[in-house]
């Protein structure tokens, strides 16, 4: 049987930098694009080009090889023409492959929040898409508050959404922006748009602020939208987005959808999908949420007791789904034969040969365990854990030992009488029995040590000389000010290799010194020093 296509349309880069706390950078920008791509996304939205010098910046150059890269941008200001105005000429000179207008689709913010009339607004939006098509552009159109638009006056929302269909935009994409609508409500009024607007050419985009959004979803697909939007791990305003990461898993796995449609992320993509949600959440600097659908460590955990006897012998008593299917592990009392499958797949996966019944993979298990229990997290830091199952498996060459090092911060009056904070660092190395003693200054603690760390590495040197520090995070979990420090560094060299590694300590120079030696550790480990 012939399934139908859902289009998969990404906004975590444009809606969910709405997200309180959450700031990208632009490397931060297209590490996430990367991700988003190789998932398999048909879409992905970078942010608005015009709108601040981040975005603008980005959109020089596309961020993503297979999926269509998205500009999202106002529609045509009254008055004058589309080619006549400044916020379309940015998203033209942007190097993306769909332009997304958005445009008010309810009466009361026509007249309230543009203080323009009805008919100009449509007139914003028919110009606008037209152009956008001349200009050799996919158009489609954000639909804002649609769906209260259309409660209050279904004529007019229709009038919207049907001028953007027929100045020949792709998708027109009805929007739930306040996100009170219900499940119920969304299934029925798509299904009415959906006698007007072929359903191949309707998008959903839903928030969150009623605990639906996914809901909202799979609702308006029941109805005949065809194109969903959403972000990763549900970021985005107030209470979010409709969360990917969770409507993925639904669409492959659940009958409903996997048998009557088909989509751009495949099974074996799939098996990614925990590990590509919980390297987000360290990228952002947040802690992943253990009791998220199909991704969370608590997913597919069962505590003592009759629901954990049940599942020993058959796990399909409490789960919907196969853990491995999502990248996720079963957890129960007994879990060591879960754990293990998980340990083989990673070192499979990072190129390291390994019998499966090899007593050093048990070995390897037990580590992670007993460092997770300290407070590590290697789904963000693979570096760490390939260096940490080599070690184990007693494939990593010992380089250089650390005897000591010191840190010293001090705040004193400069030459010029500018208060001033200095920070220096001495490391003690020793290299083929030769000790080597190096010093620097940095603009902080963790600079000077790495520094200083990196300075003289005797015949190692050579290797290093490219090493570049790329970003570098700290979480602070178990309270106080005794708190346990985790530290996620990553480093670059010259090839345009990227390598993260962790440290973790009640100190946060001793976690970042662990973090740094691995990163140096691991680059001369690849390079065959």
């Amino acid at each position: 049987m012939t399934r139908e296509r859902l289009y998969l349309f990404d906004t975590t880069l444009r809606d969910g930098a709405q997200t309180t706390g959450v700031d990208f950078s632009i490397d931060d920008k297209r590490r996430i694009a990367a991700l988003l791509d190789d998932l398999g996304l048909d879409y992905v939205e970078g942010g608005y080009p015009g709108a601040n010098p981040l975005d603008t910046e980005f959109f020089r150059k596309k961020a993503v090889k297979k999926a269509r890269f998205a500009a999202f941008g106002m529609t045509k200001r009254p008055g004058r023409s589309a080619s006549n105005d400044p916020g379309i000429a940015g998203l033209m000179e942007a190097e993306a492959d769909a332009i997304v207008y958005v445009a008010k689709s309810w009466d009361f913010q026509v007249h309230v929040a543009l203080g323009i009339t009805l008919e100009e607004n449509l007139e914003g939006i028919s110009d606008s898409i037209a152009y956008a098509g001349k200009n050799g552009r996919e158009a489609m159109l954000d639909c804002e508050h649609f769906f209260d638009g259309y409660k209050n006056n279904p004529t007019y929302a229709l009038q919207c959404a049907r001028a953007a269909y027929e100045a020949g935009a792709r998708w027109v994409v009805l929007c739930d922006t306040n996100g009170g609508t219900l499940p119920d409500e969304v299934e029925r009024i798509v299904g009415e748009v959906a006698r007007h607007i072929p359903g191949s050419h309707l998008g959903i985009h839903t928030h969150n602020d009623t605990e639906n959004a996914v809901a909202n979803s799979f609702a308006a697909i029941r109805a005949g939208a065809r194109q969903i939007q959403g972000t990763l791990n549900g970021l985005g305003e107030r209470c979010g987005n409709a969360n990917l990461v969770s409507i993925i898993p639904t669409l492959l796995l659940k009958s409903e959808f996997a048998d009557r449609f088909e989509i751009g992320v495949t099974h074996e993509k799939l098996r990614g999908l925990t590990k590509l949600s919980h390297a987000f959440d360290e990228l952002i600097n947040r802690a992943p949420n253990r009791h998220a659908p199909y991704v969370g460590a608590s997913a597919f955990a069962t505590k003592a007791g009759i629901h954990a006897s049940a599942v020993l012998k058959d796990p399909k008593t409490y789960e919907h789904v196969e853990p491995d299917a999502v990248g996720n592990v079963r957890k129960v009392l007994v879990s060591d034969q879960a754990g293990k499958s998980n340990v083989l797949a990673e070192l499979e996966r990072l190129g390291i040969t390994v019998a499966k019944d090899d007593p050093r993979v048990m070995r390897v298990l037990e580590e992670v365990k007993e460092k997770e229990a300290q407070g590590y997290a290697y789904e963000g830091a693979d570096a760490s854990f390939e260096l940490l199952a080599r070690r184990v498996l007693g494939q990593a060459p010992d380089y250089f030992d650390v005897e000591r090092f010191s840190v010293n911060v001090e705040r004193r009056h400069n030459a010029v009488g500018e208060l001033v904070t200095v920070s220096e660092a001495i490391v003690k190395v020793r290299v083929d029995g030769d000790t080597l003693i190096s010093a620097a200054e940095g603009a902080g603690p963790v600079n000077a040590l790495d520094l200083a760390l990196r300075k003289d590495l005797g015949k190692y040197q050579p290797y290093i000389e490219d090493l570049e520090l790329l970003d570098y995070r700290v979480r602070v979990f178990q309270g106080g000010t005794d708190a346990v420090t985790r530290v996620l560094i990553e480093f670059g060299d010259s090839q345009g290799n990227r390598w993260s590694t962790v440290g973790v300590s009640a100190n946060i120079i001793d976690a970042s010194f662990q973090a740094l030696l691995d990163s140096i550790n691991y680059k001369l480990m690849k390079a065959e020093a």
